[in-house]
């Protein structure tokens, strides 16, 4: 299924969130023909291979009202505007490096109305706050991310899952992540059916808070 159906396949979904992921094709479809932030490529698959894959995060983790949520490297708003779909009451912040890139999103933001997003174009070292979760799909290798956002992680944990960065990576991370023993691995595979996921995984790294 290349379209809303296949996010209501796993998520019950309101009619108005319905409606919002239903805008994302002819959106990102539409603002890439002008800034490139999806593979030309890879624009027919963008509910399975961006859109899904975002809400993988969402398979493990309800997020609760009001938390803060920092998507890192969100390029083209993956995995922050499916998460704040999903989570309209939740808040994401979404940075990158990339100016250009943020132009897609803060459009695509404002035209679905997500009054729980905003963006900052910086690099994460520079974003100052704290966060009840780090989120991010594979922008670098896990030791270099941790550094990034180490500092960035709120002391107190309101969810079942401990404060820390949820990662979205795929192929082999035992090398990687040999040296993070309360890290969790979860297999995207045994909550998804398409072939896409067949390799793909979330990494939840609990970090304990620094100050």
């Amino acid at each position: 299924m290349k379209d809303v159906r296949l996010i209501q396949k796993y998520f019950d979904l309101t009619p108005q969130q319905m409606h919002q992921f239903e805008q994302l094709y002819p959106l990102y479809k539409d603002w890439n023909s002008k800034i490139n932030v999806i593979s030309r490529k890879n624009i027919d698959e963008l509910y399975t291979n961006h859109i899904l894959h975002s809400l993988g995060i969402a398979k493990v983790i309800n997020f609760l009202p009001h938390v803060d949520i920092l998507d890192v490297g969100t390029g083209g708003g993956f995995p922050g505007i499916p998460l704040a779909i999903l989570f309209p009451e939740t808040n994401f912040h979404l940075v990158d490096s990339i100016g250009k890139k943020l132009k897609v999103v803060d459009a695509i933001a404002d035209k679905l109305q997500l009054k729980n997003v905003k963006t900052t174009h910086n690099r994460v070292e520079n974003i100052s706050g704290q966060y009840d979760f780090i989120v991010s799909r594979a922008v670098t290798k896990m030791p270099d991310f941790v550094k990034w956002v180490k500092e960035k992680i709120k002391k107190e944990s309101k969810h079942q899952l401990k404060n820390g960065i949820l990662y979205l990576k795929g192929g082999d991370l035992s090398e990687e992540m040999a040296s993070y023993k309360n890290a969790k691995i979860y297999d995207l595979k045994n909550y998804f059916d398409e072939p896409f996921f067949d390799t793909k995984k979330l990494v939840h790294l609990p970090m304990k808070y620094k100050k």
